[in-house]
């Protein structure tokens, strides 16, 4: 771990990741490097999914197929549309294009775009590839997003009962279900599709989809010891799909394996910085690792990370119009406890959408608290309110919990981390770091360790746990 003093080094790091970095991560990350540098294809798993395609379109099919069970949808666009054109009766590479332009895990979904691709479908070839293709028009039918989310999981549900040896289709229909939950976690409905998954991966240890369904299905602390051998394969199966290597470390960082967490998102940014799928500094895989750099103690890889997203979006005294940095840059705060160092006291302004606002607000509000600097801290306090009303989703409901902490750090009383604790409570549990930043049953804890009430602290300490 490197010393308070050396926070102010932290805004001179470059604004990417240099090389000597880069090539500093562990010897199994170099060889991986390496070997995607000068593979000719993709190494992205095995599906067998035999279709009328002719050979050429089938090829570029099945890779777009392989890129689409591991999340990489903008790889798999490119591959199903070149199987269109190679071959413009091939329906399936149509039915490809639209599954492109719907992400149920993310609760996204392009309809207009998905019914446009479909429209070009034409006439299948087989009974089977109908099939598909009947599912995938309900999807982009008319109604409400949930309303065809669950039609074209019904569809899909026969589907996979009357072809049962095809593993595709129980594994579009295992996703189907997982889509259903709209962004939410149902634990039933999440075990069910569990299962389905699991039993093709007990068939298929080399399928990419299957592997990644029962990741997503077990994507929490109760259940995700189940899903450690799919996480441990996963990798191995897609080793140049960026999102298959990250996607184990959400097992990992559920069962608190942080060596894991920042080997795999370690491999994720040298994917992308290769240029196998796109990303930059910000974003999800940026903040996992920093994550998991902070709980080994690492602020010095931590920072470097922090920089590289920060100066991407904006530099001290500018706006940062996107989360990424605010979130990047509180996580830090936390959990580095430099509560005086530059990356604390020289924040861009808050402004943009609120959720920035409030992530900015609150890394610079609490680090005043927990300095003293109770002038500081009460005009963030002001902000944040302000923030709030302007958010009746997040900012009701995390934001709350930000501001109602940085109240409890300045008055060192526990009853604002109290309230913030009973929101956090009512709140899904997170899949990943605390969207809070600082988890609030554990700053009760603290403070109730200051009250000298370490019973009660342990209690708080245990529920956080």
């Amino acid at each position: 771990m490197r010393s308070r003093g050396d926070n102010r080094r932290y805004w001179l790091v470059p604004s990417v990741l240099s090389a000597s970095t880069q090539c500093s991560f562990a010897a199994a990350i170099l060889v991986a490097c390496a070997l995607s540098a000068h593979a000719q294809t993709p190494r992205l798993g095995t599906v067998n999914f035999p279709t009328s395609g002719i050979p050429a379109a089938q090829s570029h099919f099945i890779t777009g197929l392989l890129y689409l069970h591991s999340f990489e949808y903008p790889s798999a666009l490119k591959e199903f549309r070149e199987a269109e054109r190679i071959d413009p009766a091939f329906a399936m590479a149509y039915w490809g294009e639209a599954m492109t332009y719907t992400h149920p895990i993310w609760d996204e979904q392009d309809a207009d775009a998905g019914r446009a691709a479909i429209a070009k479908a034409p006439s299948a070839r087989t009974a089977r590839e109908a099939a598909y293709v009947a599912a995938v028009k309900a999807l982009y039918a008319s109604g409400s997003k949930a309303h065809r989310d669950t039609l074209y999981s019904a569809a899909m549900a026969d589907l996979a009962k009357h072809y049962p040896d095809d593993a595709e289709a129980q594994l579009f229909y295992a996703l189907s279900l997982l889509g259903l939950s709209q962004g939410d976690r149902v634990i039933p409905t999440y075990l069910r599709a569990g299962a389905i998954a699991e039993t093709v991966f007990a068939h298929q240890p080399d399928h990419p989809g299957a592997a990644h369904y029962v990741i997503h299905s077990y994507d929490d602390p109760q259940h995700a010891a189940i899903a450690l051998k799919a996480a441990r394969a996963y990798s191995t199966i897609a080793p140049d799909a960026a999102h298959a290597q990250h996607m184990t470390s959400h097992i990992f960082l559920a069962l608190g394996l942080w060596d894991d967490v920042v080997t795999a998102n370690e491999t994720t940014l040298h994917l992308v910085h290769m240029g196998h799928q796109g990303g930059g500094a910000c974003g999800h895989y940026p903040e996992w690792l920093e994550y998991g750099y902070l709980q080994l103690g690492r602020l010095g890889s931590a920072a470097e990370i922090l920089d590289a997203c920060w100066t991407s979006g904006g530099t001290a005294g500018q706006v940062v119009s996107y989360a990424s940095p605010a979130i990047m840059r509180a996580a830090y705060i936390v959990d580095s406890r430099d509560w005086s160092g530059r990356v604390a006291t020289e924040a861009a302004k808050p402004s943009g959408d609120a959720r920035t606002a409030l992530y900015l607000l609150f890394g610079t509000g609490y680090a005043a608290a927990m300095r003293h600097d109770s002038k500081t801290a009460g005009s963030v306090l002001s902000s944040m309110d302000s923030v709030i009303k302007l958010d009746p989703t997040f900012g009701a409901t995390y934001g709350r919990i930000m501001r109602d902490e940085v109240a409890a750090a300045m008055t060192s009383i526990a009853d604002p981390a109290r309230e913030a604790a009973h929101i956090d409570d009512s709140l899904p549990m997170p899949f990943g770091p605390p969207v809070t930043i600082k988890p609030p049953h554990e700053l009760l804890g603290e403070l109730l360790l200051a009250e000298h009430k370490p019973d009660s602290a342990i209690a708080e300490f245990q529920h956080e746990l």
